[in-house]
């Protein structure tokens, strides 16, 4: 076994273990009956489903989701030709502070290091953002993203990607507010101007699986994620009724969607937000594509009055999505004396 650098180990109860349960029951999902909008009692049944895998998993696959195979050909191999190029190429588009989409290979979850390499994109560039967390600095500043120079078809591919992911997003948020009892169109006024952003992830062979992880136990701080992984897999979930970590099965054609945290807000804990990592292993490099929906940046987020009453009151005061983006990009570069920000901070206490 190769040395590891000590900055990627995970304190012994956080180690991934080399024999894994693979997740039955995490929902197969096929969204057919949305092409097909007239046949009603298709579409009530698909509805029915997406609200029983957001309450008892958080997670879910689906399957005939309308995204081109071609697509998503295409932005996996501009991914690998990306990963392929040099150290020095790739550091003409390294993230940092000011600059906070590009490529990195130096980020943490937790205070420990991942073991991986990213590129990430805003789709709507650029995206206007607090220039600080600080609740009283109303300036705003502006993200941009980064473009390398080769593979030169990156850019392009990546920007027909996105259209497809936004179109099966609001598929996705319709269907969820549904399942609430809402109006179909009822999140769709959060995304007119969204912070959203899509992360290519590489994940390296790692000569010590046993101590480190591709990526830490987290959450999403998002409204949703949706994530194309190649056959590799190495994704695993906590499941929610005995906090065991599951591996998901990689479905091929499927994508991977999980709750993000502004939806456990916004549902009043009704679909909570869970937790994931992901293992690596000695032998095969891995590749996957994250679409990351993220609301508004002057969003405030908070519970729906339509499902809070006096029974069943707000369990969060409301808090600014783009302060609380801002704390948290800042966070990226930097190791913390203290936990980042995360949405029980605003917890309301009984």
């Amino acid at each position: 076994m190769g040395e590891v650098d000590p900055a990627f180990i995970q304190e012994p109860e956080h180690r991934p273990k080399i024999s894994y349960i693979e997740g039955q029951g995490i929902p197969l999902i096929d969204l057919s009956p949305i092409h097909s909008p007239d046949n009603v009692s298709a579409i009530e049944g698909l509805v029915k489903e997406i609200g029983s895998a957001c309450k008892e998993w958080g997670f879910f696959q689906v399957i005939n989701h309308g995204v081109p195979l071609e697509k998503r050909e295409k932005i996996f191999s501009a991914s690998r030709k990306f990963s392929a190029l040099s150290a020095e190429e790739k550091s003409k588009v390294r993230k940092s502070e000011k600059k906070v989409y590009g490529h990195y290979d130096n980020e943490h979850t937790k205070n420990v290091k991942d073991w991986r390499e990213v590129f990430d994109f805003t789709i709507n560039d650029p995206v206007t953002v607090p220039a600080s967390p600080e609740p009283d600095d109303e300036e705003v500043t502006e993200w941009k993203n980064q473009w390398p120079q080769y593979p030169p078809e990156l850019r392009e591919v990546c920007q027909e990607y996105t259209q497809e992911m936004v179109k099966l997003a609001y598929k996705l948020m319709e269907l969820i507010a549904l399942s609430l009892g809402l109006p179909a169109d009822r999140f769709h006024g959060f995304f007119k101007d969204q912070t959203s952003y899509i992360r290519l992830n590489h994940y390296n062979p790692c000569p010590a699986p046993h101590l480190a992880l591709g990526l830490g136990r987290h959450q999403d701080s998002g409204v949703l994620t949706i994530l194309n992984e190649d056959d590799v897999g190495g994704l695993e979930v906590k499941r929610k009724t005995d906090g065991e970590w599951v591996r998901v099965k990689s479905t091929p054609d499927a994508y991977i969607i999980n709750i993000g945290d502004t939806t456990q807000v916004w549902t009043n804990d009704e679909y909570e937000s869970v937790e994931h990592r992901v293992v690596v292993n000695s032998e095969r490099e891995r590749f996957s594509i994250a679409f990351f929906l993220h609301a508004s940046s002057y969003t405030m987020v908070e519970p729906l009055e339509e499902l809070t009453s006096e029974q069943n009151p707000a369990k969060y005061r409301a808090y600014s999505w783009g302060k609380f983006i801002t704390h948290r990009k800042r966070s990226n570069f930097q190791k913390l004396s203290v936990e980042n920000v995360q949405i029980s901070h605003f917890k309301i206490s009984k």
